[in-house]
This record gives structure tokens, C-alpha cells and sequence, in this order.
């Protein structure tokens, strides 16, 4: 793996030097983008307005259109913005992570300690452990701001994980929300009892695998070996009745069968 981020962590006066890696790899299929007449690859170019012509990425710069003209930024420009940030992710505060909502969870990411960060890495990661705690703080990488959780994983592990920003979750004021609507006790009580139903002793995540990229390379296998791929027909579970307690009932009695 390739580190994408060397910098430390900002924990009180102790610095812990760090290497950032990421933690999650892609599951689904490499598909690339082919003309319907030939096969023949579709490129991406980077066409210039004004030429017409393409631009080879090292004549390429990011800038800010301000008024009527643009202000070119180089990479010293993102860094002098806030150079702590860019090489410290600091810790503000320590919290329960129950307390943050899972709608703020983004991209998780591994931290090694870096050269002479060793021990005050172990001290975190146990600190956090005992504690039951994860720490929250900010840093800037590839010229923006992330708000980040650190929390203690098995194996020793410092697990960062990136956070959205309260300001880029979306108000649920244009989300219509069910009105005049009556739960009857006798309903609740046996939704609840699916749910129990349904709920293991241990959860277990390695149970759920992404079945759907291995029924698709089949199909590919299938179709290079010249054959055709025939439709599955889709079972879908129905009752007769539209009463949501004989709905219930039924699906207490199917889970009970299987």
C-alpha cells in the first residue's frame, strides 16, 4: 500500500508522527467504455476552450474565477491557507461514538505511526481503548478540509475515519412524512417481534459479500465462451390479504419455516 497522507497527530502537546492509508478497495467490476460499432476504447481528453486542443496534465492548474478574470492557485496557495492543517490532524475533543449519527460517516482510512511515533501511538490507541472514547479534530488533505473521527480498532489499529460536516447534510424539510396515520398496539407489538425474529445473537459482517459483481462476471464467462445467458425469473413474495397484521403474522410464520 501507498501512504496518502504523512503528517501527525495533534494529541495536547504530544505530536504522533503518521503515514495516512486507505482502508476500503473496490468490489466491483473494472467496465470500460467502448464504441457500440467496433469495441474500439473511448478516451477522456482534456480539450482546451479556446484551442481546441488537447492539454497534457502537467499544463493544467487549478484557479478561482473572480469577477471577470481567473486567480491561478499553485499548491504553496492551498498549504499557507492553513499550514497546521495540512500537516497536523488535531484533536479537539473526545467523544462516545454513539453520539455521532451514522449519516456523518464517510471514508475510513488506517494510521501508522511513522518514525518515532511508536509509543505515543500505543499510548492513544490503549488511552482510546480504555476509555471507550474516539477522538474528533480536523485536517487538509488534497487542498480541503476534512472533519475526521480516530478510534481504537483490534489488531492494535488506529482507524481514521472521515466525517461530513453538518453543513453538507441535506435538511429533510422537503421529505414528506406519512400524516394521520395510527399504529395499532397489537401492530407494534408483532413488527417488533419479527424484528427480535430476525435479530441474531452475534452479528457477524463477513456473512454479507457482494454477490451481485459475481453473478456479473459470470454472465461475462458465459458470453466469451460464445453462449447465450438466459433471464432469471425474479420471485417476488406477496400475500393475498392488503391487512398489515395478516402480513405480519405471515412473515413470522415464513421465517419460522425456513
Amino acid at each position: 500500500m501507498r501512504a496518502i497522507w504523512t503528517g501527525a497527530v495533534g494529541f495536547g502537546l504530544v505530536n504522533i508522527p503518521i503515514r495516512i492509508y486507505s482502508a476500503i478497495q473496490s468490489s466491483t467490476l473494472d467496465l470500460d467504455m467502448l464504441d457500440k460499432k467496433n469495441h474500439a476504447h473511448i478516451k477522456y481528453q482534456r480539450i482546451n476552450d479556446s484551442t481546441g486542443k488537447e492539454v497534457a496534465w502537467e499544463n493544467i492548474v487549478k484557479g478561482y474565477k473572480l469577477g471577470d478574470d481567473y486567480v491561478v492557485l499553485e499548491d504553496e496557495d492551498f498549504e499557507n491557507a492553513s499550514p497546521e492543517k495540512s500537516k497536523i490532524i488535531e484533536i479537539n475533543e473526545f467523544v462516545q461514538e454513539e453520539e455521532i449519527d451514522s449519516m456523518y460517516f464517510d471514508t475510513p482510512y488506517y494510521l501508522e505511526a511513522n518514525k518515532g511515533g511508536e509509543k505515543p501511538y500505543m499510548l492513544l490507541h490503549k488511552a482510546l481503548e480504555d476509555t471507550g472514547k474516539v477522538a474528533l479534530g480536523t485536517f487538509v488533505m488534497r487542498t480541503k478540509e476534512n472533519f475526521c473521527m480516530i478510534k481504537a480498532a483490534p489488531d492494535k489499529i488506529l482507524v481514521l475515519v472521515k466525517l461530513r460536516f453538518p453543513e453538507e447534510i441535506r435538511s429533510t424539510e422537503d421529505i414528506k412524512v406519512p400524516a394521520r396515520v395510527t399504529i395499532k398496539a397489537d401492530e407494534l407489538k408483532m413488527a417488533k417481534a419479527l424484528i427480535n425474529q430476525l435479530s441474531p445473537k452475534k452479528f457477524n459482517v463477513a456473512k454479507y459479500k457482494d454477490t451481485y459483481t459475481e453473478a456479473l462476471m459470470k454472465i461475462i464467462k458465459t458470453k466469451a465462451k460464445g453462449k447465450t445467458v438466459s433471464t432469471p425469473k425474479i420471485k417476488v413474495s406477496r400475500t393475498k390479504t392488503k391487512d398489515i397484521m395478516e402480513q405480519l403474522r405471515e412473515s413470522l410464520k415464513a421465517k419460522k419455516a425456513s
